[in-house]
C-alpha cells in the first residue's frame, strides 16, 4: 500500500514546550485514517506539523512522494491537500455561496453544484450568512469548502465537534463517501466509536507518543482498549 502522507519521527514545539515526541504515522491512499487519543494528546499540533501551520523541528513530511517537511502552507494545499481545522473557522458575514467561491478552484468532480448536491442543506441555506448557520451547517460548509480544492488528500480536526448525533451521524457518512471517491482522508476525532467505524487504519497518541498504530477494526475490537482510550497513560498501553 502505497502512502498519500507518511511522517516519521516529529518533534515539536510551542516555545520551550515539547508536544510531540517522535510522531510516526501514515496515511494510505484512498484510505480513511483515525488518529485517536484523549484531549491534550497532540493531535491538533501533529495535523498542524503536516500542514506547514508548526513545522517540527526534528523529522521529516512526506506528501505524495514529496519531502514537505519545510514547505509553507500553501504550497502543501496546492499538492491537492485539504485542512479542515478544528473549529470550522467560516467568514460569519459571507453567505454559504460567498464562503464556497472563496478557495482557488482546482479542476476536477468537486463544484459548487456537486457539493450542493452532496449537502443538500447548504443548497437550502445558500443566501443565508455564515453566522447564521447551526454548527452542523458551519460543519457542512468547512467541507464543502475544502473539497472545492478537489484535494487528493482530506484533513479534518474534529468534524463532529458540538454536533448533534444525528447531525454526527450525517457528517460521518460524508467522510466515508470521501474514501469511496479515492480521496484520502485523515481523520482526527474524539468519537473513537465512530470514528473506527468508518476508519482502515488507526494511530493513538499520548502526551505526544504514539502508542497504537494498526488496524482500525483490531483496536475496535478491543473494548478495554476503547474504554480506557480517553485517559490511557502511554505506559498503559505499551504494557498491554
Amino acid at each position: 500500500m502505497s502512502a498519500a502522507l507518511s511522517a516519521e519521527g516529529l518533534h515539536t514545539y510551542y516555545g520551550k514546550s515539547h508536544i510531540l515526541h517522535g510522531v510516526s504515522l501514515e496515511a494510505g491512499e484512498g484510505l480513511v485514517t483515525a488518529l485517536l487519543g484523549r484531549n491534550g494528546a497532540g493531535k491538533t499540533t501533529t495535523l498542524r506539523s503536516l500542514v506547514g501551520l508548526t513545522p517540527p523541528r526534528q523529522g521529516r513530511v512526506t506528501i505524495f512522494g514529496k519531502d514537505t517537511t519545510r514547505w509553507p502552507a500553501f504550497n502543501i494545499a496546492a499538492l491537492g491537500v485539504g485542512y479542515v481545522p478544528e473549529g470550522r473557522r467560516i467568514f460569519p458575514n459571507l453567505t454559504v455561496h460567498e464562503n464556497l467561491m472563496v478557495p482557488l478552484e482546482r479542476p476536477g468532480r468537486w463544484t459548487p453544484e456537486s457539493v450542493y448536491r452532496l449537502f443538500p442543506r447548504l443548497a437550502e441555506r445558500k443566501l443565508s450568512r455564515g453566522r447564521q448557520l447551526s454548527g452542523g451547517e458551519q460543519e457542512m460548509l468547512s467541507i464543502a469548502r475544502a473539497l472545492l480544492l478537489n484535494p487528493k488528500l482530506l484533513i479534518l480536526d474534529e468534524p463532529s465537534q458540538g454536533l448533534a448525533p444525528l447531525i454526527t451521524r450525517e457528517v460521518f457518512r460524508i467522510v466515508a463517501q470521501m474514501r469511496t471517491d479515492g480521496i484520502s482522508v485523515l481523520l482526527v476525532e474524539q468519537n473513537v466509536r465512530m470514528s473506527l467505524e468508518i476508519a482502515d487504519q488507526a494511530y493513538v497518541l499520548d502526551d505526544g507518543h504514539v502508542v497504537y498504530s494498526g488496524s482500525a477494526r483490531e483496536l475496535a475490537a478491543d473494548e478495554a482498549r476503547v474504554q480506557s482510550l480517553a485517559g490511557a497513560s502511554a505506559e498503559e498501553w505499551t504494557l498491554q
